[in-house]
């Protein structure tokens, strides 16, 4: 095709902060909120599960569930990772929910393990197609300056789910509303007509200008951006002329690279960005599902709480999470991605270790057990989200959604899907010296990962895309 130079990454780059940008974070920053309360009512009704007037599960099957749930996010990751590259965020980040709200429904409606399991698996492949989609779609949109606080406040809107799901919870299975034994399902089905909400609401985010601009279709792009720029100047006024970065694309084309390419980028051109992508993947996930899939099983085990009060826990749980990324976020954009990558992810080992020990020697009871894990988590949460602004920025535009997928899939494969079922058997010993190997493991795997973004992570802090990595279809973005 014929040579294009485009400024839509500067127009967009250089738009203020607008009702509109709201509009994107609330309706894309959703996927998060579902995902928490998908993992809170899980974790809070994982001791009435275990009743045998509800599915009579095991400790172990409810860990087992949760790596079923994990497996099916990678799956999704992957298959409509690679769908996000090639169709657009906008297509697929309706799918994705479509796919979700199908499966927390069926959940509602389990009869024993086997389905719940299978509904699980459906749930989780509709959560991870949501990641790549949404990840992708969310840093194409947002203005370079403040991409990093805007992605990590997103992240961590995970924990606004969790207080949603641990506030159902509580509410469902007290026998005075709707009790145990048909709680649990109403609150999974009550996440389903959340899901069909922000469906409707999805509709009216455009797709990326600069996935547009990427795969041909510049006049479309354009119009985009003009009504974009026609509703923020209604709010702001006149907007300043766009500076920065101009992209020559020379090879725009209708369909993603193979995979072959995607290998090559990933491997031969950026080895150090891969490297240090799936240290902080495996870490945070390992790290976030080892704790949180047993949060009530440890509560219920160790410390006595009676299983219809565990989600009273979550909500200082969920606070520290939630002001993490909040109040740490500015500092990614200001300070700096590497040096705030590395505190966060060497502080958050430190204060799991730290935890554990305690833990171990019993000098914790059931309220400061909570008090410091919403300690620990204040941190990790920030950590956690920066792992996933990590992978959605340094990578080419053409490969943004599977990249994300990518490391993703083999984060929580590793990580994720392993943890929860590996803390579930040390929980079922009964022993605390057992849990505390656990802790220890997280804590080590977190603060290597740390270490090593000190040392290679990008500096990608506002700067455009285009900056960080070129596109696959640009003058610049040749080998380097």
């Amino acid at each position: 095709m014929t040579a294009l130079r485009s400024d839509i990454p500067a127009r967009l780059d250089r738009l203020p902060w607008s009702r509109w940008h709201w509009r994107v974070v609330i309706a894309l920053g959703v996927a998060w909120v579902l995902d928490g309360l998908e993992v809170t009512l899980v974790g809070s009704i994982g001791a009435v599960l275990e009743r045998p007037d509800t599915l009579g599960l095991t400790a172990g099957e409810i860990g087992l569930s949760g790596s079923v749930y994990v497996a099916g996010a990678v799956v999704g990751a992957l298959l409509f990772g690679r769908m996000t590259d090639r169709l657009g965020r906008k297509k697929l980040f309706l799918i994705t929910l479509a796919v979700y709200t199908v499966g927390t429904l069926a959940t509602a409606f389990s009869p024993n393990f086997a389905f719940f399991a299978l509904c699980r698996f459906l749930t989780g492949l509709g959560i991870g197609g949501e990641y790549a989609a949404i990840n992708s779609a969310i840093d194409e949109l947002i203005p370079a300056r403040v991409r990093g606080r805007v992605n990590l406040a997103i992240n961590g809107s995970f924990w606004i789910g969790a207080a949603l799901g641990a506030a159902l919870s509580l509410v469902l299975l007290d026998a005075r509303v709707i009790g145990p034994v048909w709680g649990w399902r109403a609150g999974f089905a009550l996440g389903a007509v959340l899901a069909v909400a922000i469906l409707l609401v999805r509709r009216h985010v455009p797709e990326s200008p600069r996935w547009l601009i990427a795969h041909g279709r510049a006049d479309e792009a354009k119009r985009i951006v003009e009504r974009i720029e026609a509703e923020v100047e209604a709010q702001h006024g006149p907007l300043p002329a766009p500076r920065g970065f101009v992209v020559n694309y020379t090879a725009a084309r209708p369909n993603s690279p193979p995979m072959r390419q995607v290998a090559r980028v990933l491997f031969k051109r950026y080895p150090q960005r891969s490297m240090v992508a799936l240290a902080l993947m495996i870490s945070q996930a390992f790290f976030y599902n080892a704790i949180f899939f047993t949060y009530a099983l440890v509560l219920t085990r160790f410390y006595g709480v009676p299983e219809g009060s565990v989600a009273l826990y979550i909500f200082p749980f969920a606070l520290g999470n939630v002001l993490g990324p909040l109040l740490l976020g500015p500092l990614f954009d200001s300070v700096g991605r590497r040096r705030m990558i590395a505190l966060t992810y060497v502080l958050a080992g430190v204060g799991l270790a730290l935890t554990g020990w305690a833990f171990m020697q019993g000098w914790l009871d059931a309220r400061s057990q909570a008090l410091c894990w919403s300690a620990v988590f204040f941190l990790a949460s920030a950590a956690a989200s920066s792992a996933y602004l990590t992978v959605s920025e340094v990578f080419p535009l053409e490969m943004r959604a599977i990249a994300i997928a990518i490391f993703y899939a083999v984060g929580m494969g590793a990580g994720g899907f392993a943890a929860p079922l590996l803390f579930g058997l040390l929980i079922e010993t009964g022993s605390r010296g057992a849990v505390m190997v656990g802790y220890c493991i997280g804590a080590g795997l977190v603060i290597v990962a740390g270490l090593l973004a000190l040392r290679h992570a990008v500096d990608a802090e506002r700067k455009p895309l285009e900056e960080v990595a070129p596109p696959l279809a640009s003058e610049t973005g040749g080998e380097r």
